[in-house]
């Protein structure tokens, strides 16, 4: 069986996915208000659900915040191999994918506004089928596994 991949993101990720997650949850703290706003002009609307709505935006709130992206942060491993690319990554469902040096097209480096902030980059993978990205990576990290990535596609032979 072979081994799982070993290189992890950086640790600065996590902080950036927490900061996306609260940011993304907000949106489910607007329910309640929303369903507050409905009660006030529909008078036969119970106020109960306002409650429970807004206990159910804290609680998924907190648990995607501090438990859910903790476990993909973990979870996220990524490994170079000669001859192709493995990645693992997910929370409930794990999955492991392996892209053939042979299949890749074009590799290059993003970094959105939080990520640019804290220094962070990704290193997309583009395949025919789907481009792939190792999120997280310090810059430097992010530069040398590009050109690296590049580098081995360039040598992968079809014929092997």
């Amino acid at each position: 069986m072979r081994p799982k991949p070993d290189q992890p993101l950086d640790l600065k990720t996590l902080k950036v996915w927490k900061i996306t997650s609260a940011i993304g949850s907000i949106f489910y703290g607007l329910l309640p208000l929303i369903y507050w706003g409905l009660s006030r002009f529909w008078t036969f609307l119970p106020a109960w659900p306002t409650y429970a709505l807004a206990v159910l935006a804290i609680l998924f709130a907190l648990i995607n915040i501090f438990v859910i992206q903790k476990l993909q942060w973990r979870r996220w491993r990524y490994k170079i191999y000669d001859n192709e690319i493995e990645l693992m990554h997910g929370v409930f469902i794990l999955r492991r994918v392996i892209i053939p040096m042979i299949r890749v097209q074009h590799v290059d480096t993003k970094q959105g506004p939080l990520f640019r902030h804290y220094h962070l980059a990704s290193v997309t993978i583009s395949t025919a089928a789907t481009v792939h990205e190792i999120p997280g990576l310090t810059l430097e990290k992010a530069d040398m596994l590009r050109d690296h990535i590049a580098q081995l596609a360039r040598e992968a032979d079809p014929d092997e």
